[in-house]
C-alpha cells in the first residue's frame, strides 16, 4: 500500500531554492561557459601557460556567480516585457513566483559572494571588479534605449580578462585590451544570433537590439563581426608571441563559426539560437589551441 504522504508537495523552501535556481540559470550551463572561456583566455595569456589554482578558481567561480547574478537583473530589468515574450514568459520573475525585491536580495547575494573572492587578490583587481559590477547591473537597461545592448554584454561579459592580467601581472598591458576588444566582437556577434531569436517579439513590445538594427543584412553584419574578431585574436596571438597551436585552434575555431551560418542560414527561431550554442564550441576550441601552445612550449623549455 502506497504512503498517503508520498504525493505531498515538497517543503516551500526546497521550491524556494528551485525557482532562485531557475532564475540563475543554473539550469543553462551555456552563459557560464561563454563568459568562462574568454577569461581562461586572458588568465593563459597573462600566466604564459596556466595561473596558479588559486587564482584559476576564483575567477571561475566569480564566473559563475557574476553570470548568475547578470541573469537575475536582467530578468528583472525585464519583467515588464519577459510575460509577452514566448522563450521568456515561463521565468519566475515573468510568472510572479519570485518577487522583485526577493531578486534583487539574490542579486545582491551572488555579488557579494564574487566580491569576497576577489578581496583575496591584489588591490588593482579588487579597484577593478567595482567596474565590472556596474556593468552588470546596467547591461540590462539598454534595450530601452539603444539598438546596441549587445555590445554592453561583450563589454560585462569580457570585463574578466582586464582583471585577469590585473591580477596575474599586476598590470594590464595593450594585449590584455586587445583580446578584450576580439571578446566584445565575439559576443556581439553570438549575442544578435539570440536576439535573433526574439526579434518579433522585440519589435512588438518596442525593445531594442542589435538584431533589430541590422535588420536584413544581419547576416552580413555577423560574418563581418566574427571576421574583425579573428583578426583581433590572429593580432593577439603576434603580440603574446604565441605558435602554430594557436593559430591552428583559431583555424578550427573559423570552420565552427561557418558552420553557424549554415545552421541559421533560413533565419529560423530554433536554428539561429542553435548557431547562438554552437559558440561554446569555439571558445572551447580556441581556448585548447591556447592552452596546447603554451603546454607543448613550457614541456620543451622545462625539457
Amino acid at each position: 500500500m502506497q504512503r498517503a504522504h508520498s504525493h505531498l508537495p515538497a517543503p516551500d523552501w526546497r521550491r524556494r531554492l528551485s525557482l532562485y535556481w531557475k532564475l540563475t540559470r543554473g539550469d543553462r550551463p551555456i552563459g557560464w561557459l561563454l563568459l568562462l572561456w574568454p577569461t581562461w583566455w586572458g588568465l593563459w595569456i597573462a600566466a604564459g601557460g596556466m595561473p596558479s589554482l588559486w587564482v584559476l578558481f576564483v575567477f571561475s567561480a566569480g564566473v559563475w556567480l557574476t553570470r548568475a547574478a547578470g541573469c537575475v537583473i536582467n530578468d528583472y530589468a525585464d519583467r515588464w516585457l519577459d510575460p509577452h515574450v514566448e522563450r521568456t514568459k515561463h521565468r519566475p520573475l515573468a510568472t510572479g513566483e519570485v518577487r522583485g525585491r526577493e531578486a534583487l536580495a539574490v542579486f545582491a547575494a551572488l555579488m557579494l559572494a564574487a566580491f569576497a573572492l576577489v578581496l583575496t587578490l591584489n588591490r588593482l583587481t579588487v579597484l577593478m571588479s567595482a567596474v565590472g559590477v556596474v556593468l552588470a547591473a546596467s547591461y540590462p537597461y539598454l534595450k530601452r534605449y539603444t539598438h546596441l545592448p549587445q555590445v554592453y554584454l561583450g563589454m560585462a561579459f569580457g570585463w574578466g580578462i582586464p582583471m585577469a592580467f590585473a591580477a596575474v601581472r599586476g598590470e594590464v598591458p595593450a594585449v590584455a585590451w586587445l583580446l578584450y576588444a576580439a571578446n566584445i566582437l565575439w559576443s556581439t556577434a553570438y549575442d544578435t544570433w539570440y536576439a535573433m531569436v526574439d526579434r518579433e517579439d522585440d519589435l512588438k513590445m518596442g525593445s531594442k537590439s542589435t538584431a533589430i538594427l541590422f535588420g536584413e543584412l544581419d547576416l552580413v553584419a555577423i560574418g563581418v563581426l566574427y571576421a574583425l574578431m579573428f583578426a583581433a585574436l590572429f593580432l593577439v596571438g603576434q603580440r603574446a608571441g604565441l605558435g602554430p597551436w594557436y593559430y591552428a585552434g583559431l583555424a578550427a575555431a573559423a570552420a565552427l563559426v561557418a558552420y553557424e551560418f549554415v545552421i541559421a542560414r533560413g533565419r529560423e527561431r530554433e536554428r539561429c539560437f542553435r548557431a547562438f550554442l554552437h559558440n561554446h564550441w569555439v571558445g572551447l576550441t580556441i581556448f585548447a589551441g591556447l592552452a596546447l601552445d603554451y603546454l607543448l612550449r613550457n614541456t620543451s623549455t622545462v625539457a
